[in-house]
């Protein structure tokens, strides 16, 4: 897996520390990392796309303070990992309302560096197998699939259905059925990619996913009832 890291720090100095330790940190470890660095809050967050797996946010900046920064990333990106780099221990509980997974304490020595290096690392290969990059008209967006109720086919668009929003992207139902079809998605008809996980029930030709129903077609109805089964059967332990 290759990750992509962001250290947003206005001292250069002190950046080319943190640079120094992530890249011998991927050596030491065998990590694939690529690094951009940012030497202001404003920098990062400006047309910001939901791409890093970590992000290291120094507090104290002159244009925009990393607290800020980070709420304004958190507007766009409720995943990434936010650790803060800090000279003052009064923002470390700040931090907490915007997600952060810790605060490092400057000067930052190696070892402390790479314990939380680590431990951001361990958190993101738990959950890497649940999130799927997408492109869309203006950017890309990373969901968790679990978030996912279903997938809808219109025309030469494909719509991402979530509990509260909708994603239109390109592609088409096939290229999306094999992309997902590892991880419990199963077509009720030929125009609904359905998340089995998020199905709550079955009533004539409908599934019930939350508030939603879709309409089982007669000629997948049989392979979906066995899909759907299968799914519930093997979470039942």
């Amino acid at each position: 897996m290759r990750f992509k890291i962001a250290v947003v720090e206005d001292e250069k100095q002190s950046a080319d520390i943190l640079i120094g330790y992530i890249k011998r940190y991927a050596k030491e470890h065998n990590e694939d990392i690529d690094v951009v660095y940012f030497s202001d809050g404003d920098e990062i967050v400006y047309e910001y796309k939901p791409i890093y797996d970590i992000i290291f946010l120094d507090i104290e900046m002159r244009l925009l303070d990393g607290m800020t920064t980070a709420e304004h990333i958190r507007k766009l990106d409720k995943d990434v990992i936010l650790i803060f780099v800090t000279n003052m221990t009064q923002y470390a509980i700040k931090g907490y309302a915007v997600d952060a997974l810790n605060y490092l304490l400057k000067p930052v020595p190696y070892f402390a560096f790479s314990q939380e290096l680590k431990r951001a690392f361990t958190k993101l290969k738990k959950r890497e197998n649940n999130y799927i990059m997408f492109s869309i008209q203006d950017g890309v967006i990373r969901l968790n699939t679990a978030d996912i109720l279903y997938i809808e086919s219109m025309k030469h668009k494909l719509i991402i259905h979530t509990k509260e929003d909708q994603f239109v992207i390109t592609g088409t139902m096939k290229e999306m059925e094999n992309k997902l079809s590892d991880i419990n998605f199963f077509r009720c008809n030929s125009g609904y990619l359905v998340n089995l996980a998020r199905v709550t029930g079955v009533k004539n030709n409908l599934a019930i996913l939350d508030d939603r129903e879709l309409i089982i077609s007669r000629p997948r109805k049989k392979v979906f009832m066995e899909a759907l089964t299968k799914f519930f059967g093997d979470m039942i332990v």
